[in-house]
């Protein structure tokens, strides 16, 4: 059956599904193969479960004439979306980055919500599977569609980009994450490129920030709408940044108080603020839809626990990320401060390197409490009598029972695998 078929078939279904878990009625269900699991296996469950058709690329799990029979699941997933994307011929607004891009995708869908029927991205669903999702979700109501993009190897973005087609596209910052994968920095910067690469080739519009010199460089050449602080040669300025420990910015007489904590928070305020210049939606409807974003999902959270406040930001952690994090937690405004730091993934062989130096650029503050956990900083562990080095969370949840902590700020950051999260049952 070839695309087009298949694509009138998925217009009479509410839905696109990959998961019988969480699958609805009369929703096209797709089998993709895991690491762990063949979905093939799944096709009679979804039909159970209301599926009107199923793709499999395992002929021996063939039902009926409700069973669509390809190749492989995965790329005809990938080649649906592609011709949904064209099909519908909506503009889209495409986003990466090492650090920042789910918060801005969040705070540019309720800046321009105010305004369009817009649809984005769930949750973090940037990948080879979750982009494809994400097309499919778009429909004909939808005048603005937002597509976060993740990678963690080079030619990513570039595969992304040829699916969704963007007509417009924003990279967050270029930081030390997926080290492993991309090979260091440089690799980071060439992959996050990709996407500069696709606008050009087909003479679309870049958002850039102009505090950026990796962004300046990259972007010259290329159709630009830019955003710099208290720069008279960009399209908006931002006259004033303030953090502490909430971002409040200032551009034109606007004034702009969000919920979100510190200023590597401002460059994905100020990115949500253009572009809501560019798409014409009007300063008090920015105003209104930046201060009522709260963020959630344990990013950059501000949260009372007893007498203490605490910083949770342990939804991810990079080298990047984790110095910005400390950099904002060091110049708040408050006496009494521990910091609660977890192991940061995926940095391959500069992993030693990368937390050693996160524990040595915290030795002069000599006041600082500071409770690393995991193997990384265990390995990094120094004698200072304000540092304490726990090898597992157990080890440290199991400490922290017989502390009392009371009357502090506490910043929890660290990678997503490391949980620490979970601090917050021992506080």
């Amino acid at each position: 059956m070839d695309i087009a078929k298949i694509h009138s078939l998925f217009l009479n279904c509410k839905s696109v599904s990959i998961d019988t878990r969480k699958i609805k009625s009369n929703s096209l269900f797709v089998a993709i193969k895991g690491d762990r699991f063949d979905a093939n296996t799944f096709a009679v469950e979804a039909l159970a479960k209301g599926a009107s058709y199923v793709i499999i690329d395992n002929e021996s799990y063939y039902i009926d004439e409700r069973t669509i029979l390809v190749k492989d699941s995965l790329v005809t997933l990938q080649e649906l979306a592609k011709f949904h994307r064209t099909y519908l011929n909506l503009p889209i607004i495409a986003l990466t980055g090492s650090n920042g891009k789910t918060t801005t995708k969040e705070l540019i869908q309720v800046v321009l919500a105010k305004k369009y029927r817009t649809k984005a991205t769930v949750g973090n669903l940037n990948n080879h599977i979750g982009v494809p999702l994400t097309l499919l979700s778009f429909n004909k109501e939808t005048e603005i569609g937002i597509v976060e993009m993740g990678a963690n190897h080079k030619k990513e973005i570039e595969f992304l980009c040829e699916i969704a087609k963007p007509d417009y596209g924003y990279i967050t910052n270029f930081g030390k994450a997926h080290l492993e994968g991309f090979g260091g920095v440089a690799g980071v910067i060439e992959g996050k490129s990709e996407m500069y690469k696709y606008l050009s080739q087909n003479d679309k519009l870049a958002f850039v920030n102009l505090e950026d010199p990796i962004q300046v460089e990259r972007t010259k050449g290329l159709k630009i709408f830019s955003f710099g602080v208290n720069r008279i040669n960009t399209d908006v300025c931002i006259t004033s940044i303030k953090a502490n420990p909430f971002v409040v910015i200032c551009y034109s007489d606007v004034v702009i108080s969000s919920h979100l904590i510190g200023l590597y928070n401002a460059n994905n305020l100020n990115a949500a603020i253009s572009i809501g210049k560019f798409f014409e939606v009007g300063d008090l409807s920015i105003e209104a839809a930046l201060e009522s974003y709260i963020p959630e999902n344990n990013r950059s959270q501000m949260l009372t626990k007893g007498t203490n406040q605490i910083i949770l930001d342990a939804y991810n952690a990079n080298p990047s990320s984790m110095a910005v994090a400390i950099e904002n937690f060091l110049q708040l405004d408050s006496l009494n401060k521990i910091m609660i730091l977890g192991d940061m993934f995926e940095l391959g062989a500069e992993s030693k390197k990368e937390h050693q130096e996160i524990v040595a650029s915290l030795l002069k503050e000599k006041e600082l409490q500071c409770y690393f956990v995991g193997e990384a900083f265990y390995l990094s562990r120094v004698d200072n009598p304000q540092f304490k080095f726990y090898e597992s969370f157990d080890s440290f949840s199991t400490s922290l029972k017989d502390v009392g902590i009371e009357n502090y700020t506490i910043l929890i950051k660290g990678s997503r695998g490391m949980a620490l999260e979970r601090t917050l049952d021992f506080l």
